[in-house]
Parts: structure tokens; sequence; C-alpha cells
């Protein structure tokens, strides 16, 4: 090996033993390991600030992720090193802190002066971390430090976050400070809809009392639908008594009585059936005419989807040739995965439901679905580029699936490429016109590129 790339070698070493020193709170090794880096004398707090890994997180991030309030007592008050000082995502210590649920440490951080409502590049502090955690004490101190309880990040409110991971306690303590229990996303999300996905009836019962509402639509679909896909017979009633309408159709034309049906539900359909409104394409208007119906429809999809692929172009057909049989074996898992990825969705873990749905696609490449959620993931991290790779793709597998258009639509949307979004958004409609949720989004598309080209401004 040549002399400098030993040299360097033996630098990167250093490096990585100083910022395992102060991951493990050794607070001696790292006093020792900090002079050996400063070679060049340029001094501990020159030297120690400089000193990042590949995400720009240095030895404070790392000793306040674990809880070493001594490594962090040395940086701040002998070195006095920057408190808010911010990685890669925009994540201070405090940040760090609060996601590993240390409460001391963060207490200490924000003693010594550290930014209690910073948030990350994705909007996300550490009331956020505090609330999906269910951190009460933490929680309790950040809210007595003034920080907004409607504070904004991609993936919500910290009551949503809270209503998500089913912190019961937490969401009592967000709602007794006045949170908003009808706050939404950007994409619609809200505290009920995030715990109904969650399965949470605790926090549901509590957010039906203040007051929100059950009939938001988010993702082309009401939380009585979500709760029908899921068969959960105690949330589906108790959406139904705080009002929420068995009458919407989702992005796929649906009611929610015909999710459960689908779903071969008979317990989430005895209970809907008597609330909906008869659909004229059901003949047997009774719980077994609509299981059957549905199940029939199902079947007749699936056959129609394979005639479809049997009349396609021919380039069309090689691609799809080039698509390896799937086995039942490698079917089975691949459910399985997909299954994984959809527990890891509703706990908001968009990361490890990427991965699953990967591993689930890896099994099973001419399942479109798979693409379709992992896009969706991709759109909750900000992943745009990702997002619309996923979108594409399941739209060519699918070209006359309307989710498809409307996923690639999203992607786009965030992109700012308003115009190509409104493009997609409309294939979308043209396949199903009466899908409301496609329709209000190229509307928005349309109405958001005039304002990004400026061409929203009346003449004078």
């Amino acid at each position: 090996m040549a002399p400098d790339a030993s040299d360097a070698l033996a630098v990167r070493q250093k490096v990585q033993n100083f910022l395992n020193a102060a991951l493990t709170g050794n607070l001696d090794l790292f006093k020792k390991l900090a002079v050996q880096l400063d070679e060049e004398g340029k001094g501990l707090k020159k030297t120690i600030e400089d000193v990042k890994d590949a995400n720009k997180r240095g030895a404070l991030h790392f000793a306040a992720r674990e809880g070493k309030t001594e490594i962090c007592k040395y940086l701040l008050e002998d070195l006095k090193l920057d408190v808010d000082t911010k990685d890669e995502n925009g994540e201070t210590p405090l940040l760090h802190a609060a996601r590993q649920g240390h409460v001391d440490t963060a207490k200490y951080l924000v003693d010594c002066g550290a930014d209690s409502a910073a948030s990350s590049d994705l909007g996300a502090t550490a009331l956020h971390h505090a609330a999906g955690t269910g951190n009460i004490e933490l929680l309790q101190y950040l809210l007595s430090k003034g920080v907004d309880v409607e504070s904004q990040s991609d993936a919500g409110t910290p009551l949503i976050w809270a209503a998500g991971h089913d912190q019961q306690e937490a969401v009592k303590i967000l709602l007794d400070h006045h949170a908003n229990p009808n706050a939404e996303t950007d994409d619609n999300i809200t505290p009920l809809l995030s715990t109904v996905a969650a399965g949470s009836l605790p926090c549901l019962e509590q957010l039906v009392q203040a007051g929100a509402n059950p009939n938001v639509i988010a993702g082309g679909a009401t939380p009585l639908h979500i709760a029908s896909d899921y068969g959960s017979v105690d949330i589906i009633s108790c959406l139904l008594k705080a009002g929420a309408d068995p009458n919407i159709t989702d992005e796929d034309g649906m009611k929610p009585v015909q999710v459960a049906a689908a779903r071969g539900d008979r317990a989430a359909v005895e209970i809907l059936l008597p609330l909906t409104s008869p659909i004229k394409t059901v003949s047997d208007w009774s719980v077994d005419g609509i299981i059957e119906h549905m199940q029939k429809a199902n079947k007749e999809e699936e056959e129609g989807s394979n005639l479809k692929e049997a009349r396609m172009p021919d380039d069309t057909q090689l691609k799809k040739q080039d698509i390896p049989e799937v086995t039942p074996e490698a079917k089975k898992k691949s459910l399985e995965a997909k299954a994984r990825g959809e527990e890891a969705f509703k706990r908001r873990d968009y990361l490890m439901a990427i991965d699953a749905y990967t591993q689930a696609s890896d099994l099973d490449p001419s399942n479109a679905t798979l693409l379709s959620n992992r896009s969706l993931c991709w759109l909750r991290l900000g992943q745009a580029d990702h997002a619309l790779a996923d979108a594409t793709a399941c739209r060519t597998m699918k070209p006359e699936w309307a989710k498809a258009w409307y996923r690639e639509g999203a992607a786009l949307r965030l992109l700012q490429r308003f115009d190509e979004a409104a493009n997609a958004f409309y294939e979308g409609v043209q396949r199903e016109p009466e899908n409301m949720e496609l329709v209000k989004a190229f509307s928005e598309a349309v109405e958001a590129g005039r304002k990004f080209h400026g061409t929203d401004k009346k003449e004078p």
C-alpha cells in the first residue's frame, strides 16, 4: 500500500475511534484521541468541530444520541461547541437525544441553550419524537418550554405522530394543550386517519371526543375505508357512531362495504350494509350477495388484466417476458413481505416499509401494487425522484390503473413539474372519471402550474 493511502487509512481509523469514544461515553479516551487528531495544531475546539462522519454528524451528535451527558458537558462547557450544530439532515444534537428518549441529556442540552423548537429538514422537532415514542416526561418538559404544539413536519404535527403510534397518554396530553384534532399534512393525513391506520381504538375515541372529522379523505380513502380494509370492527363501529359516512367512495369508486366485502370480511359487512345506500350494480343487496359480487368482481378483474396483457403490443409483451415466472412459494413469501411493509407503513416507519416492499417486489416482480406502495413511502420521505421512478414503473406495468397515474402525478407535483403532473392526473381521470380525488388533484396541479409560471396574475 502506498504511504499516502496508508496514512489516510490511519486517519480514518482515528476518526472512527474518536466518534466511537463519543457514543460509548469514554471521556478519558475521547480526550486522548482528540489530542491525537489535532496534529496540525488548530486547537481542540476547531479539530473536534471539523470531525464528521459521512452524514456530517459530529461528536456532539453521537454523544447526545447515546445519552452520554458527560461527553456533552465537556464539548459544551469546556470547548464551547455550538449546541445547535446540524448534520446532513438538519438535525441538532437535541433531536438525536429526543429520538432515542434520553430525557436527562435532552434537558441538559436545552439548559445549555439548545433551541427546543429546532426542526430537521423534514420539519420534525424534539416534540414530534417525544410524541411518537410516548416519552411523557420529555413531552411535558418541551411543552413547558413553549414548543409549539402545532409544529408541522412533513409527516404532520406531534398529535399525528402520537396518534399514528398508538401513544394514548401522549394524545391526551397534546389534546389537553389544545392540539388541533383536525390538523392535516400536505397529503391530508389527520390524527384520526393516522390512528385508524395504526388500529388504535383508545386514541380514536379520544380524537372523536375532541371533535376530529371522521370523513376526511386522504390518498383517495376515508378512515372508514381503511378500517374496512383492515377488518377493524370496533373501529368501524366507533367511526360510524362519530358520524362517518358509509356512502363516500374511495379513489377506486368503492364504498367501505365493498372494501370489506372484497376482503370477505363478513362481520364488517354486517355492520356496514344496513347503513349503506344500495349499489345498482349489486343485484342481491344482502351480506352474502355483496360478498359474492365483490369476490366475483375481483376474479373478473384479474382475468381481464391477464387478457389485456395477452393483447399488448409486441414491445410491451417483450417487457412482460423479461419478468420471470413467479413460483407459488415466491408469491407466498412476497405476500408475507408485503404484509410487513404494510405494518411498517402503519407505524410510519417508511424506510422499513420500503425495505419490505423491495423484498416483496424482488420475489414477485409482476406485482405492480408493490411499486405503488413503495412510491408512496418514498413520497412520505420527500424522496420525489425515487417516488417517480417507482410510479412510472408501476404505470408501465398497469397503464389502465388510475392509481398508478395518481402516484406518478403526486411525485411530479413534488418535483414542481406541474404540467407533467397535471397530465398524469388527467390520464387517471380519463380512466376513472368519477374519482373525485383524481379530479381534485388535476385541478390543483393546473392551478399550481399557473402560479409557478406566473400566468395566474390578472392583466393590469
